[in-house]
């Protein structure tokens, strides 16, 4: 029975126009952090984007957050390290520009409080390529809170990330839960749905912003809008 329900966050529970997040957030990032550090608005890019990529690559031997600040000073100079703190100020503040190209779906806000009335344990499977003060003000634009949520993926706390099976995984580890447990609902077809698959975890697709970069048949997925989900959440059995 179904006691777990992992939820992903961008393009799921916050729909949005990706490519024009990544243009705001590193526009913004860019304003921040180009003049103290003394770098190139293309230099800060670039880096921020080899080390996120070692964070997916990440085996699991260390939490993300030192793969990616270990790539990021070795790219940019170890004075980056001094500013942490500042980066985590600037996903409190700055970091909220991204939320105009965010859509708020009623739907989302409703169906978490039906399933946590009939008992399930949530979980915001999120990427954990951000720190959690940037995770929590994302959940904050979709309508819900970190706390209706028995756990949140963020880079403090996992040592790897989607597609990686090993991700859902490090989860279900967390939570001493089974996959014949476990629901993935997500909007990415190859990150969200296959990878948690692969383990044995049941999955809902929503298409709201369907992500199928190789336009993979779908058609055995169970499937639909938010909206759609909704209506499944209402139908689904209390929690024994």
């Amino acid at each position: 029975m179904i006691k777990y329900i992992f939820f992903d966050l961008d393009g799921t529970m916050l729909p949005m126009n990706q490519d024009e997040f990544i243009k705001i957030y590193f526009t913004e990032l860019s304003k921040r952090f180009c003049p103290v550090l003394g770098l190139e608005a293309e230099t800060l890019i670039k880096s921020v984007w080899k080390a996120t990529g070692a964070m997916i690559k990440n085996d699991g031997t260390e939490p993300n957050i030192n793969v990616f600040w270990k790539v990021f000073a070795k790219l940019c100079g170890a004075r980056v390290l001094d500013y942490i703190k500042d980066f985590d100020n600037f996903y409190t503040n700055e970091f909220n520009e991204c939320k105009s190209v965010c859509k708020y779906n009623p739907n989302v806000p409703e169906t978490i409080k039906v399933l946590k009335s009939k008992g399930y344990r949530l979980v915001a499977a999120t990427n954990p390529l951000f720190p959690a003060v940037a995770t929590n003000n994302r959940l904050t634009w979709a309508g819900v809170s970190k706390d209706d949520f028995v756990l949140v993926t963020t880079y403090e706390n996992c040592g790897s990330c989607k597609p990686n099976p090993a991700y859902f995984k490090e989860i279900m580890d967390k939570l001493n839960a089974e996959p014949e447990q476990c629901l993935m609902i997500g909007n990415d077809v190859d990150e969200d749905i296959l990878s948690s698959g692969s383990l044995g975890i049941l999955s809902y697709l929503v298409t709201d912003c369907l992500i199928n970069k190789e336009d993979k048949d779908i058609s055995a997925f169970q499937s639909g809008t938010l909206r759609d989900l909704l209506t499944f959440a209402r139908m689904m059995p209390d929690v024994k």
